[in-house]
């Protein structure tokens, strides 16, 4: 009998590095269910990674595990395949930018990015020179010797940045950088973040609530819920295929419908309306509704929309609509709609998928 020579695969379909790996990771308290409940995650290198979730998710627990600032019940935590468990913090090869910044008041912007290499015994001249070399290249240069008081918002996050850089992390942990910042400066500094990241090279880990900020700044995006990973994928696929219905009502721009054959979703920019008096026979791909919300956005018209059968005065006292239609503004200005006005939605068959009902812990989730 001839022996079989085993097939090895080329390396060029072989997964690309991990930077981070979670393997059945558990963080539980003294009483209720976990905060983390035995997720594994897969973090490709050089990538940024954005956990989003509701609060109480899971999310920042979890980016806490993983800096060592919050001890595993189960599971393991492996930096580039090396198992950083049980390491100390500043062990580990991460490195840390606070939601606060958590900058040193009474130091100036060079001593607040060289504490760390002092607090190793490096000497004050090559401290300084790798702290000033850090501040010129996230454009804060010429304020180094300002403190923190002295800057504006997105100033001290470039001082926070280039403090947790001076350590030189494999992997730079972000516990909601931008929560902190008004609106324009947030919008300016995600880019800024974004192209950091690229320049760089290094692998991001950014947990934040918010949709709009994962969407503009990940990769991939880890949707979590109650503890558990319901979704990992690039913002476009979750977007455009959320897998449960958990994931397109917190992404948003989806409706949820109910159909013999289970529910759906379809985005809100996907859905036709026709005025009642023109609705075709009632079938798969289309049902009947009635205006109760008309919300102008600037380029387009955000409908809200009850059942018909529910009473005018039910409609009338709630506050979320069911299910939302986006018009665009010319469209509408062409036939506009009036509140309590009956209408039908209709969409194309390949614009829905189908949805989960229950969470989803996929067993490997690779980012």
């Amino acid at each position: 009998m001839n022996a079989i020579t085993p097939t090895i695969p080329s390396n060029q379909h072989a997964a690309p590095p991990a930077a981070i790996e979670l393997v059945a990771l558990t963080k539980r308290y003294a009483q209720g269910s976990p905060a983390v409940d035995s997720i594994n995650l897969r973090i490709t290198s050089g990538s940024y990674c954005c956990l989003l979730g509701p609060s109480g998710c899971g999310k920042s627990t979890t980016l806490r595990m993983i800096a060592g600032h919050e001890s595993v019940s189960s599971g393991d935590i492996l930096l580039e395949n090396r198992n950083i468990t049980n390491l100390p913090a500043a062990q580990r090869g991460t490195a840390m930018m606070f939601q606060s910044f958590a900058l040193f008041p009474h130091l100036s912007a060079l001593d607040n990015v060289a504490f760390s290499l002092k607090m190793k015994g490096m000497g004050k001249a090559e401290r300084h020179t790798r702290a000033k070399d850090l501040l010129d290249r996230v454009a804060m240069g010429a304020l180094a010797e300002r403190k923190p008081a002295e800057l504006s918002g997105g100033q001290q996050q470039r001082v926070a940045l280039a403090r947790a850089l001076i350590t030189q992390p494999k992997v730079l942990l972000l516990d909601e950088p931008l929560s902190a910042l008004d609106p324009f400066l947030r919008i300016q500094m995600r880019a800024e973040l974004r192209r950091w990241q690229k320049e760089l090279g290094l692998t991001f880990i950014h947990v934040t609530h918010s949709q709009e900020e994962a969407m503009a700044l990940a990769d991939t995006m880890v949707v979590m819920n109650h503890g558990l990973i319901e979704q990992v994928g690039s913002p476009h696929e979750i977007y455009n295929r959320p897998a449960s219905e958990f994931v397109a009502r917190f992404m948003g721009g989806h409706n949820v419908l109910d159909t013999p054959a289970g529910k759906i979703g379809v985005r809100t920019d996907h859905m036709q309306l026709t005025p009642a008096s023109q609705a075709a026979p009632e079938g798969p791909h289309n049902q009947r509704a009635v205006i109760t919300d008309v919300e102008y956005q600037g380029t387009y018209v955000l409908l809200g929309l009850q059942n018909p059968g529910i009473s005018q005065s039910v409609q009338t006292a709630h506050t979320t609509a069911e299910l939302s239609v986006m018009v665009s503004e010319a469209a509408f200005a062409a036939r506009p709609y009036a509140l309590g006005e009956a209408v039908q939605l209709s969409w194309a068959p390949e614009a829905a998928h189908r949805l989960q009902a229950e969470r989803c812990a996929p067993v490997t989730a690779t980012a």
